[in-house]
């Protein structure tokens, strides 16, 4: 079977915690271009920067066995904090799931799932914003199979502490990573 040069592009990693051999667990969005640079739909609208503040549309498919929903992590480890900048986690997505649209609105997928609290500092998306001059940063899109259904975290939840549930209770990663430079 060919695989399209397209998805190829996109999935970019696969990591697997004791799964057995089966179809790769992978990501991807018809909103992030081939070459995975982050359009200005993606760019945060604020801080300086002037785009959408719009989520990328995502889709995934070989969730592996036991996958009871799924989290949406969105980081940049290039962030000059010291400890990177998260632009958002989701939590609470049925396994039922495989996609989400471009500026999704949560409450329109499923009850239950939760936006954290992001570093911009309200729950939601938030879009790529680098300092002007700094090499282009990476943004980790990362889906996350988890062997539970609900994880306890609510709106005001950090980054840090949903990443740290998260870690409790993963089963597989798949991530995009793109990047965005001004």
């Amino acid at each position: 079977m060919k695989m399209s040069s397209y998805l190829t592009a996109i999935v970019l990693t696969t990591l697997s915690y004791g799964a057995a051999a089966s179809p790769a667990f992978s990501l991807g969005s018809t909103d992030i271009p081939d070459n995975l640079v982050l359009t200005q739909k993606q760019v945060f609208n604020g801080f300086g920067c002037e785009g959408g503040n719009i989520s990328p549309q995502l889709h995934w498919q070989n969730a592996p066995e036991g996958t009871k929903s799924y989290a949406i992590t969105v980081f940049d480890p290039d962030a000059p904090t010291g400890s990177g900048w998260w632009h958002w986690t989701v939590v609470n997505i049925p396994a039922s799931i495989h996609a989400l649209p471009s500026g999704v609105k949560m409450e329109t997928v499923a009850a239950g799932i939760v936006q954290g609290r992001n570093d911009f500092g309200y729950a939601g998306f938030g879009g790529a914003c680098p300092p002007v001059g700094d090499k282009p940063h990476r943004y980790q899109f990362t889906l996350w199979a988890l062997n539970t259904d609900a994880l306890p975290i609510d709106h005001n939840a950090s980054g840090a502490l949903v990443g740290f549930m998260l870690d409790s209770h993963v089963i597989a990663k798949a991530e995009l990573t793109a990047t965005y430079g001004r």
